[in-house]
């Protein structure tokens, strides 16, 4: 039996090892097996059993495919036919939409490092830098975001001017319309610097450059649509919205009731072929202000004017707001915000054909432009505003932790404080790296539509943990409302971003994993493909042959799932060197064990899986952290290896590959069959998990990283608004920092000589009783005066006169006094 056993392990051990093909595994094991029975070295019994099990497979799947077919996939083919649901136009245009990636390595199990690590790290050109240090900048210098949230609930007039002057509509347009041409990388730039600043200006500035009019035109307009509209979208002559959201279908998008017929109707004494389109829409930003709204709905042509179908899909148009029968302008308070958001309506609009975008020949392919177009956009700018909160967070609260004292020291060296800051770098270092590489691959023609949807869904739900911290590291600080609060806004707004462009618990439980499973995976599309291939006959061959290789893939991920976990990675080739050699192991190990369990998953629950969401929502976060893992190692290295950094690489990695390993972990312990979960952990963690969170030590190295200005600082918060106007609160806090530095030493001189200013003297009675017992410098006297008015600067809260308050909301009679019934 032991030595069964051993041979056993010896022999799956053999096969990452040697990088052994299936076949030829197949072949050694059943020698060594046979030999092991003739010799009676090995247990008789379990010899014959893994014999029985070894030779069938080798048999047919490389040297009888007609016993296969017979025995194995006709049988599957037939059963799959019988069962498989139909799938849905819509259903089939977003599984078709954008491209895959590296989310398919990371799928297959057996992730190649060179696809990522190859890929150029992403660098603005001189004229991209030059617009954020240029234009952004002086946007996020007039974006006074207390002035614009609490007092005009609107960005001011000269800053929507500026945007459009400046062409912050058109950051992504061609230049042939008008267009500024910037990067995918550069719009994501641009769009978190402003979300460091204001919301609002943010979210103004991001819609027209994500789903929108414009980038619909620009790959799916007619010529004429294309140098009529482009122009004016990117000078502002013309304000964009898109209608998509029906009250009656949210994330069910493509359930819409909103309908439009074809119809002809006389416009301008001219007999006109187009729709009559009521619709009903709502959470639209920039709906309550646009002149032009892209509208989705479903077509119809009941009087056949168009061709024998009645159903014609799903539709794209473009109308200028001031058409008889649109009804647009009030808007919505989604949080507080100030961004312009609204619904809108249409009783019996016309729309003539050459308003349907691309022309009447694009007639029902709506859905598969807005897929399309999801795919690469979501990778942009929601990502983008969640590292800018994120990254806003880090700098505040490392200054502040630095500034701030309480009992005699500064917070930030108390352990509560520590473990707050290390979420906040560590969690800011994750989430930005998965931003940069999917806009690196963005640049290189890449449609990810699965690493769209988890940078989307990750960004956001992280950058809420990040400002969570935040808020509780400055307490009584960031609670407090007023330009002196550069916390509370991005608190207050977050959840917007949770929840538009796909809400994050849909995108979590259904998308990430349901697409993910049918676009990454390398034989499952091609299986349903073969199914549902018209010629049945070509559909078996297909599916015979398909499947074939899915089973040998299946045993190759059991094999390396088995041996890596059971060398808790070291087995592993992985990539790089140091910390990113003993990384990438334990990612390459968690993938193959990743596609293993899913294949298992699959083919035991099939399509019960989609109703299965706990499971698929497990699923989509071991593959989410798994593509963060891996993002922070590509970030490591194009930033040089530099050690100084690799805190912050060990805790985002430690963090991400714990979540993976608690997800498969969650998955194996309620598994719907409950003897197949443990049968499973005995393939994926033989020896046990073995991947922890950060420990206490690490916690305080990224806590103390955050806490010191220097390049590490300055990488991690690139790209983050600090005002140069000494009276604005992020200038204050830069100099309050520089400052509790400067003097550091100086205060712990006069400390442990044992000068401590007691509570009956005044600050400025304690400076001069030091300087005339010599004990401090004129010039030092100076420098702690300095140092105490910024401090008191920037850990002072606003406060307002009652008459304001009352007259901002409305309130004529006075106050209730304190303690009244």
């Amino acid at each position: 039996m032991i030595i069964f056993l051993i041979v056993l392990a010896a022999l799956i051990v053999a096969f990452p090892v040697l990088n052994m093909t299936v076949q030829s595994w197949l072949i050694v094991t059943s020698v060594v097996m046979a030999l092991g029975l003739v010799s009676g070295a090995t247990n008789a019994l379990l010899s014959i059993i893994l014999l029985l099990i070894t030779i069938p497979l080798l048999v047919t799947l490389y040297y009888a495919p007609g016993l296969r077919n017979r025995f194995i996939t006709g049988p599957l083919y037939r059963m799959v036919k019988s069962t498989m649901p139909p799938i849905s136009q819509t259903e089939q245009e977003a599984i078709d939409a954008g491209t895959v990636w590296w989310d398919a390595e990371l799928f297959a199990g057996k992730p190649d490092w060179n696809k990522l690590m190859s890929l150029p790290k992403p660098e603005l050109n001189a004229e991209e830098r030059a617009f954020i240090e240029g234009p952004v900048e002086e946007l996020c210098d007039m974006s006074d975001d207390w002035d614009i949230s609490h007092h005009r609930n609107d960005l001011p007039p000269e800053v929507w001017q500026y945007i459009k002057d400046q062409r912050f509509f058109a950051l992504n347009a061609s230049k042939d319309y008008g267009g500024l041409g910037f990067s995918a990388y550069a719009q994501s730039c641009i769009v978190q610097k402003l979300s460091t600043r204001s919301g609002t200006t943010a979210v103004t500035v991001m819609v027209p450059n994500s789903l929108g009019p414009a980038e619909l035109l620009y790959h799916y307009g007619t010529e004429e649509q294309k140098n009529y509209y482009l122009p004016r979208l990117a000078v502002g002559t013309e304000v964009p919205c898109f209608g998509l959201t029906n009250p009656w279908a949210g994330s069910d998008a493509g359930s819409m009731p909103d309908s439009g017929v074809v119809c002809k109707q006389i416009v301008d004494g001219v007999e006109t072929l187009g729709f009559r389109i009521n619709w009903e829409k709502r959470y639209i930003t920039l709906g309550p202000v646009s002149t032009l709204l892209g509208l989705a709905f479903k077509a119809y042509d009941p009087d056949k004017l168009l061709s024998d179908e009645y159903d014609l899909g799903i539709t794209c148009v473009l109308i200028p707001t001031d058409t008889e029968g649109v009804s647009i302008g009030t808007r919505h308070l989604p949080l507080n915000a100030a961004f312009q958001n609204g619904p809108n309506w249409g009783e019996d609009v016309f729309v003539p054909m050459e308003w349907v975008i691309g022309g009447q020949e694009q007639i029902g392919k709506g859905w598969k432009m807005l897929m399309e177009s999801l795919a690469a956009g979501r990778g942009i700018s929601l990502p983008a505003a969640g590292a800018g909160a994120a990254k806003l967070a880090v700098r505040t609260s490392g200054a502040y932790s630095r500034v701030r004292e309480q009992f005699g020291i500064e917070i930030g060296k108390f352990e509560g404080i520590e473990e707050a800051l290390a979420g906040i770098g560590g969690l800011t270092y994750l989430l930005d790296a998965g931003r940069i590489v999917v806009t690196s691959a963005l640049e290189i023609g890449e449609k990810p539509a699965i690493l769209s949807a988890i940078v989307k869904q990750q960004c956001t739900d992280l950058s809420r943990i990040v400002v969570n911290h935040a808020m509780d590291l400055h307490g009584g600080k960031a609670i407090c409302m007023g330009p002196g609060n550069y916390l509370a806004r991005a608190y207050q707004q977050i959840p917007i971003g949770i929840t538009v462009e796909g809400a994050n618990i849909l995108t979590r439980s259904l998308i990430i994993f349901g697409q993910g499973a049918m676009r990454c995976h390398p034989f499952l599309l091609k299986e349903v493909h073969a199914v549902n291939n018209a010629d049945e006959e070509q559909g078996k061959e297909d599916f015979d042959r398909t499947m074939a290789d899915h089973i040998k893939y299946v045993i190759g991920n059991c094999l390396r799932s088995v041996g890596y976990g059971a060398s808790r990675g070291y087995l592993a080739k992985g990539t790089g060197q140091g910390a990113i050699l003993r990384y990438s192991r334990q990612i390459d190990h968690l993938s193959a064990s990743f596609a293993w369990l899913s294949d298992i998953t699959l083919m035991i629950l099939g399509g019960a899986l989609k109703r299965k969401e706990m499971l698929s929502g497990r699923f989509a976060d071991a593959l989410s952290n798994l593509y963060l893992a891996s993002s922070a190692l590509k970030r490591f290295k194009d930033n040089g290896e530099d050690i100084n950094e690799q805190p912050l690489l060990d805790w985002a990695c430690q963090y991400s590959l714990y979540q993976v390993q608690e997800a498969i972990d969650g998955i194996l312990r309620n598994f719907p069959m409950p003897f197949v979960g443990p049968v499973l952990r005995a393939t994926i963690f033989p020896t046990g998990r073995y991947i922890h969170l950060p420990n206490d030590k690490l916690d305080q190295a990224v806590a103390e990283l955050l806490q010191q200005p220097g390049p590490v600082r300055d990488r991690l918060t690139e790209d983050t608004f600090i005002s140069d106007n000494p009276s604005e609160i992020t200038a204050q806090l830069e100099h309050a920092l520089a400052l509790s530095i400067e003097s550091y030493e100086l205060r712990k001189r006069i400390k442990k000589a044992g000068y401590q200013q007691e509570a009956d003297i005044g600050f400025e009675d304690w400076l001069a009783e030091l300087h005339d017992e010599q004990v401090i410098s004129t010039e030092e006297v100076d420098l702690l005066r300095r140092t105490r008015e910024v401090v008191h600067a920037v850990i002072n809260v606003d406060d307002f006169p009652q008459e304001i308050r009352n007259q901002e909301h409305g309130v004529d009679k006075q106050p209730i006094a304190v303690g009244a019934v």
